[in-house]
């Protein structure tokens, strides 16, 4: 079976605020399978691109570089911003970074930090914000806090899907 391409998904955010805690134990595990994923792997099989498609490097690098989207994001829903910034669909930065040429060691790591402050953001919001929505530009549908940290780990794992399809 193909695997739906990330722009053709949709989502319809309509469970209860209160399973953010289980969103949360996703979003925390992303390193550990990032890390397991390329425990055994040389640097030149995680830096190879198969039939022109992102390495194993860049999907995690292009992890790293949509970070910070996540965390402005939850940053506009805390003051209270009606629409939330759109993501570059061209994925730029990704492109531009030449992720291949840094050590899997360093990009994970770089990972790490950018989600603990992502996870840290989300855990100290009050009820209040946890209960405000903003409206996502591309999906055009209002997003809760909650709603985000789900978009995140959906993303996450598409592209863990993704660097799984590399190594069969």
């Amino acid at each position: 079976m193909e695997r739906t391409k990330w722009v053709e998904r949709t989502f319809n955010f309509d469970f209860p605020e209160g399973i953010l805690p289980s969103i949360l134990e996703r979003l925390r595990s992303t390193e550990l399978r990032m890390l397991d994923m390329t425990k055994d792997l040389s640097d030149v099989e995680m830096s190879t691109r198969i039939d022109g498609k992102w390495s194993i490097k860049e999907q995690i690098g292009h992890l790293v570089d949509l970070e910070d989207l996540h965390i402005s994001r939850l940053n506009e829903m805390i003051a209270r911003k009606p629409e939330l910034t759109a993501a570059d669909m061209s994925n730029r930065k990704t492109e531009d970074s030449n992720h291949n040429d840094r050590p899997v060691t360093i990009l994970i790591k770089a990972f790490s930090t950018k989600r603990q402050e992502f996870i840290n953001l989300l855990s100290s919001m009050d009820d209040e914000t946890q209960l405000s929505s903003s409206l996502h530009p591309r999906l055009q549908i209002q997003m809760r806090p909650v709603d985000v940290a789900f978009f995140t780990a959906e993303h996450d794992d598409h592209h863990l899907a993704s660097m799984r399809e590399i190594l069969t």
